[in-house]
C-alpha cells in the first residue's frame, strides 16, 4: 500500500528563510522536491562532501582496528576534527615507518651474504691505504687468477653465486667483468637493531591509534551526521527558487496525507503563507509503503527490486504469499525449517538493542522458517531423513493426508505458476483501470477470459465441452477484446496489428513463464538429495571406533547441513526473487520507477 502524499508550497521572505528551513528540518515530515533543471554548483556543498568522504574513511579505518569501546567515551562532535587529525597524523606517520622499515629490510637481505662486520673497518682499512671492492658473480664466472691479480677473497657461496672482495692499493685499476656491490652503511647488527626500533614505533602507533579508536568513533559518527544534515542543508537551499526580485524564496515539497494537520499547526503559527494540494497527473511524487503487519515484513523484497510510481498499485502484499509459499517449497526440508524459526526467535528474544528494521528481517526469517516447515511434511524431509518411514499412527495419518511424490510436486509448481501469472494479468487490469480507465484495460480483461475459459474447458470438459457453443461466443467476445481495444486511442486496423503482435508475444512468452516455476520442485528436490548424502557421509566415513566415531558422525552431520542449508537457503531466495521480479511483475504490467519518500531532517 503506498501512503497518500499531499504537494506542500511555501513562500517565504528571504530574511526569515534560514530560519524557516531550521524549523522544518526540525519537523521532519516535508520531502524536498528537486528542481527540474537540476541545481547549481556550491562550493559549500563541495567542501562539506569532502569532508563527510574524510569522516568515513577514518570512521572506516578505526573501525578496522577492532578496538574494544571505551566505557565512559563522551559524544563530542567539537573534538572530532582534531581527533580525525590525529589520526591523519599518525598514519602518515606509520606510512613513513613502514617506507623504513622496508627500505631497512632490503638493506639487510644485500648483507646477509657478506656477513656481520662494522663498516667502518671497511674505511679504516682505506685510510691505511687499501681499497675493498665488494662483487659477485655466478660460480661458473668465477676466474682464480684473480685472486693473484686482485687479491680475491671468496667469503661466501649461495646457490651457485659467490661473493667476493678484493684488496688493492689506490691507483690500481680492477678490470673485472663484473658489477661492483655498493652495501649499507651499517652493520647487521644495527640493520636489525634499526629494524626491531622501527617495528616498536610502527606498533606505539598502532597502539595510539586503537586508544584513539576506543573513544573517538561516536564523536566522529556524530560529527559525520551534523555533516551530512548540513549537506542536505546546502541541497534545499539549492532547491529553492527566488522570486519577486531574490525577495521571495519558493520551496516544494511533499508531505503524507495523514502529516499535513502537524504541518498546518506550525506553519499557521509562524503566518507563512503555504498552499497544500493534491497531485496532478506528471507529478514526481516520492513513495512511502505503508504496509502493516505480514505485508510490512516483505517490503525489504519489493525495494530490492524498485519503487511503484505514485499512480500504480504496490504489489507487495499480493506477492508476498506466493513468495512465503515459493521459498518453503525451494528450501523443503521442515528440519531447516524449524532450525530458521527457532534461531530467529531465540535470537529476537535474547539479544538486545535490536532496532525496528531488524525485528521486521527476524519476523521475515520466522515467516519463512515456518513456511519451509510445512512444506517439507510435503515430502517427510526432516534435515534429510524421511520423517513417513517411521511407523507411528499419527505420523502415517499426516503422510496419508498431506504426501505429495515427484510427479505431484513438479505439478503442483507448474499450477503455482498458473494461477500466479493469472492473478498478475488481474492486477494488470487493475492497474491499466486506476491510471488510465476502463477502456485500457478491456485487452487485458479478454486475455484473462481466453486463458481462463480454455484451462476451465481443459480441467472441466464436462461443464465446458471443448468446441461448444459458449465456449466460442466465451472465446469470440475475448478475441474481439484483444484485437479491437488493446490500443484505444489508435484505429481499428492498428488495434488489428498490434492485437497480432500481442497474440506472438503471450503465446512465446506464458509457456516460458510458466516453465519458469519448475524451479521450485527442482531446488527443492536438490536440497533434500543433498541433504540425504550428507547423511549417507556421516554414517559410512565414520571410523569403527566407540569415541572417535560418534565424533567425527556429528561432525561430518553439522556441517554437511551447515553447508548444505547455506547453499539452500541463498537459492531459496534469489529463485522465489527472480519468479517475483520477472514473471509475476511482467504479468501484472508493473512498471516502477518510484523515488523513496526522504523527508528532510536531521
Amino acid at each position: 500500500m503506498i501512503t497518500k502524499m499531499k504537494k506542500v508550497t511555501f513562500l517565504v521572505y528571504h530574511k526569515e528563510y534560514h530560519d524557516f528551513l531550521q524549523d522544518i528540518r526540525d519537523l521532519g515530515v516535508v520531502h524536498v522536491a528537486e528542481r527540474q533543471q537540476g541545481t547549481p554548483e556550491s562550493a559549500e556543498l563541495q567542501d562539506s562532501i569532502r569532508l563527510s568522504s574524510r569522516f568515513t574513511s577514518t570512521i572506516r579505518f578505526l573501525g578496522s582496528l577492532g578496538a574494544e569501546p571505551a566505557v565512559d567515551a563522551q559524544v563530542s562532535p567539537v573534538k572530532a576534527m582534531g581527533y580525525m587529525e590525529e589520526v591523519d597524523r599518525l598514519t602518515a606517520e606509520k606510512s613513513t615507518l613502514g617506507q623504513q622499515l622496508q627500505a631497512y629490510s632490503k638493506e639487510r637481505d644485500a648483507l646477509q651474504a657478506w656477513g656481520d662486520f662494522d663498516p667502518e673497518n671497511i674505511n679504516r682499512l682505506h685510510d691505511k691505504g687499501f681499497i675493498i671492492g665488494f662483487y659477485t658473480t655466478p660460480e661458473g664466472s668465477y676466474n682464480q687468477e684473480w685472486e693473484e691479480k686482485y687479491h680475491a677473497i671468496i667469503i661466501n657461496k649461495i646457490s651457485s653465486r659467490v661473493y667476493f672482495v678484493t684488496i688493492t692499493r689506490p691507483g690500481e685499476v680492477v678490470d673485472l667483468d663484473v658489477e661492483p656491490i655498493r652495501l649499507p652503511d651499517y652493520s647487521l647488527t644495527q640493520l636489525n637493531s634499526l629494524i626491531e626500533d622501527t617495528h616498536q614505533a610502527m606498533g606505539e602507533v598502532d597502539k595510539k591509534l586503537s586508544e584513539i579508536a576506543s573513544v573517538a568513533l561516536p564523536s566522529l559518527k556524530a560529527a559525520q551526521q551534523d555533516v551530512m544534515s548540513e549537506m542536505e542543508f546546502s541541497k534545499v537551499v539549492l532547491n529553492t527558487e527566488q522570486t519577486a526580485g531574490d525577495k521571495l524564496m519558493l520551496l516544494q515539497g511533499w508531505i503524507p496525507a495523514e502529516r499535513t494537520e502537524e504541518l498546518d499547526t506550525y506553519l499557521q503559527n509562524h503566518q507563512i503563507y503555504y498552499e497544500i494540494s493534491d497531485p496532478v497527473p506528471g507529478d514526481n511524487v516520492p513513495i512511502q509503503l505503508s504496509n502493516k503487519g505480514f505485508f510490512a515484513w516483505f517490503e525489504p523484497i519489493s525495494k530490492l527490486y524498485m519503487l511503484p510510481k505514485y499512480s500504480e498499485l504496490d504489489l507487495t502484499p499480493f506477492f508476498a504469499p506466493f513468495f512465503m509459499v515459493f521459498f518453503g517449497l525451494c528450501l523443503g526440508d521442515s528440519g531447516y525449517g524449524l532450525f530458521l524459526f527457532l534461531g530467529a526467535t531465540l535470537y529476537r528474544l535474547f539479544a538486545k538493542n535490536i532496532g525496528e528494521s531488524m525485528k521486521g528481517v527476524l519476523s521475515l526469517v520466522q515467516i519463512l522458517g515456518i513456511s519451509t516447515f510445512f512444506c517439507g511434511l510435503l515430502t517427510g524431509t526432516f534435515f534429510g531423513f524421511n520423517l513417513y518411514n517411521i511407523n507411528w499412527a499419527p505420523i502415517q495419518r499426516l503422510k496419508d493426508a498431506v504426501e505429495l511424490d515427484n510427479n505431484d510436486l513438479f505439478q503442483f509448481s507448474l499450477i503455482l505458476g498458473v494461477i500466479q501469472i493469472l492473478f498478475g494479468m488481474v492486477l494488470k487490469a487493475v492497474n491499466q483501470y486506476i491510471q488510465f480507465g476502463f477502456k485500457y484495460a478491456v485487452a487485458t480483461i479478454g486475455w484473462i477470459l481466453l486463458l481462463v475459459t480454455l484451462g476451465f474447458s481443459a480441467l472441466m470438459p464436462e461443464v465446458l465441452p471443448m468446441g461448444s457453443i459458449v465456449q466460442w461466443i466465451i472465446l469470440g467476445v475475448a478475441g474481439a477484446m484483444i484485437f479491437l481495444c488493446n490500443s484505444p486511442d489508435k484505429n481499428i486496423f492498428v488495434n488489428i496489428g498490434l492485437g497480432f503482435w500481442d497474440s506472438y508475444n503471450m503465446a512465446t512468452g506464458l509457456l516460458g513463464d510458466i516453465l519458469s516455476y519448475v524451479r521450485l520442485f527442482a531446488l527443492g528436490l536438490s536440497g533434500g538429495i543433498l541433504a540425504s548424502v550428507f547423511n549417507s557421509l556421516a554414517v559410512g566415513m565414520s571410523p569403527d571406533n566407540i569415541i572417535a566415531g560418534p565424533i567425527v558422525m556429528v561432525l561430518i552431520f553439522v556441517l554437511g547441513h551447515a553447508l548444505n542449508m547455506f547453499m539452500n537457503v541463498l537459492g531459496a531466495m534469489v529463485h522465489p526473487m527472480r519468479l517475483t521480479f520477472v514473471e509475476f511483475f511482467k504479468n501484472a504490467g508493473y512498471a516502477g520507477g518510484g523515488k523513496e519518500y526522504r523527508p528532510f531532517r536531521k
